[in-house]
């Protein structure tokens, strides 16, 4: 049975001229004629008896079929084009995983170990795209996750299986200048100290310092930062102290960029987590990459 769907480069015209709203930097974009352009999405709407353009004096607007059907082509035009790259890549010999990260534990534990992971499975291939929050599976095509929480939030991901990698301990870090030659401070000294904040982690600080015993009136105040790599920069330039995980910080730590303001580690109670969603059949790559990380983590604990 023939498919009733349209011709890509139809699909393409539209998908550009809906993302700028123009058909002029559409066809700027694909390299072709603005009536060229013009044409494919008047064929397009022929094809499917919808208008998905208002004409004015100003150029195009979306219509509100318009811009439905825009999202779900982008997202199409997006996953073909993922899977022409995955078939083209290495000759087609790859088994290639969508893998989304948090990002700092990407960039500072993960991306140095992919080499090791390159030699022991040349085989597979890996896609890495970040994201601090938990999402649906089946909303994209991602095929799994490394993700910080706690073994609540994990449970709590609808459709999801979880294999535990690493526990988060926090330590406060600061540039060296900011301790102004004193060594080692206690818990209650760094409550005086500028605080730096994680937004994914709003309570972190508030944690740390009742664990210590210590009342901090302004545990929640202070500049907010999205990444552990942005709170650990601006840690380093002098801003404040930082409470972050020790595993990513070593480098910084071992280059003296940073110290440990008061070496009182804390168990956050989150945990770095692989997830996968719940599937009759797991992809081999995925089960590889599942025991590799799961080696690479024992390896470091």
């Amino acid at each position: 049975m023939r498919r009733k769907i349209p011709s890509t480069q139809a699909l393409q015209c539209f998908e550009s001229a809906a993302r700028h709203q123009s058909y002029t930097r559409a066809a700027q974009e694909l390299a072709l004629t603005q009536s060229a352009v013009s044409r494919q999405i008047a064929q397009l709407e022929s094809f499917l008896n919808v208008q998905l353009f208002q004409r004015t004096r100003h150029g195009v607007l979306l219509t509100p079929s318009g811009a439905d059907y825009a999202q779900q082509v982008a997202r199409r035009l997006d996953a073909l084009e993922r899977d022409t790259l995955d078939a083209m890549a290495r000759f087609g010999q790859s088994r290639a995983v969508h893998l989304s990260a948090v990002p700092t534990f990407a960039t500072r534990w993960l991306m140095p170990r992919l080499p090791a992971l390159a030699q022991q499975h040349p085989e597979i291939v890996v896609h890495l795209e970040t994201s601090t929050r938990a999402f649906l599976f089946a909303d994209s095509e991602r095929d799994a996750a490394l993700y910080a929480g706690t073994p609540e939030q994990v449970a709590n991901w609808a459709g999801t299986h979880a294999t535990e990698l690493l526990p988060e301990v926090v330590v406060p870090v600061c540039g060296p200048a900011l301790l102004a030659g004193r060594q080692k401070l206690q818990a209650a000294d760094v409550a005086q100290l500028p605080l730096l904040q994680q937004s994914t982690r709003p309570d972190a600080w508030r944690q740390w310092f009742e664990a210590n015993g210590v009342d901090a009136p302004l545990a929640l105040a202070g500049p907010r930062h999205e990444l552990f790599s942005l709170t650990a920069a601006a840690a380093a330039h002098g801003l404040g102290v930082a409470l972050v995980p020790r595993l990513l910080v070593q480098d910084e730590l071992a280059r003296g960029e940073l110290v440990v303001a008061c070496d009182r580690p804390f168990a956050s109670g989150r945990r770095y987590w692989f997830v996968t969603p719940e599937l009759a059949e797991e992809p081999i790559a995925v089960g590889l990459l599942r025991a590799w990380l799961v080696a690479e983590a024992q390896a470091a604990a």
